[in-house]
């Protein structure tokens, strides 16, 4: 039995990370750090966070697994400034504190194509948020770098995207499997097993291998 640290629980893949968590037989304790109440359960401890100051002495940062779904948008930030402090530095902050607890296993939700030599901006903060967590020094990191996600529910949904995902949801039978749109339960299920499971080292998780 395990305890699970989930980071962005309220987010498309975050909320699907939470239900498959409470619903886990091998997992007995959830800890969800939030900036606004989840609904109660059983198994899940929600401390009330902000993520500009986490408490670093807080004892829940020790588990044996941490799950990271935290991002957001440019739109939502409304500079590049603001995104790099969410993806990445919100990411590192939180990384470096449950690893320095003593988290053996780390795993995030990145994206297709991160890469920290990148021209695109997304892509290479991505990437530089996989190399930062990389240096930490978990036992396992285990990244996912999904393509187009399709499910949950977005409050202010950008155009690209709607058009890229009904590209990729009409179009897929024309497109190579690891551009494929995908869902957010299948993105989240994937992700904590290989988590669970993660052996010593570096593990990336292509998004073709996501769809199982």
């Amino acid at each position: 039995m395990k305890t699970l640290l989930i980071l962005g629980a309220t987010g498309q893949v975050g909320q699907e990370l939470l239900q498959f968590a409470l619903q886990h037989p091998d997992i007995s304790r959830v800890v969800a750090p939030t900036r606004r109440p989840l609904p109660a359960h059983a198994k899940l401890d929600n401390p009330l966070v902000d993520f500009e100051q986490l408490p670093e002495d807080a004892a829940w940062w020790k588990v044996d697994l941490t799950v990271c779904a935290l991002g957001t948008t440019l739109r939502q930030t409304k500079s590049k400034a603001g995104f790099y402090r969410v993806d990445h530095d919100y990411v590192l902050a939180a990384a470096t504190l449950a690893q320095r607890a003593g988290t053996p296993t780390f795993g995030l939700v990145s994206s297709l194509d991160a890469n920290a030599s990148s021209r695109l901006f997304y892509l290479k903060v991505k990437g530089e948020t996989e190399q930062a967590l990389g240096a930490l020094g978990f036992v396992s990191l285990v990244i996912a770098r999904p393509s187009l996600l399709i499910g949950g529910t977005r409050g202010n949904a950008r155009p690209l995207e709607a058009f890229g995902l009904f590209l990729g949801q009409h179009l897929a039978s024309l497109l190579p499997r690891r551009y494929q749109a995908i869902t957010t339960r299948q993105v989240a299920h994937s992700l904590l097993e290989a988590c669970l499971s993660a052996p010593a080292g570096l593990h990336i998780i292509e998004s073709d291998q996501l769809q199982g």
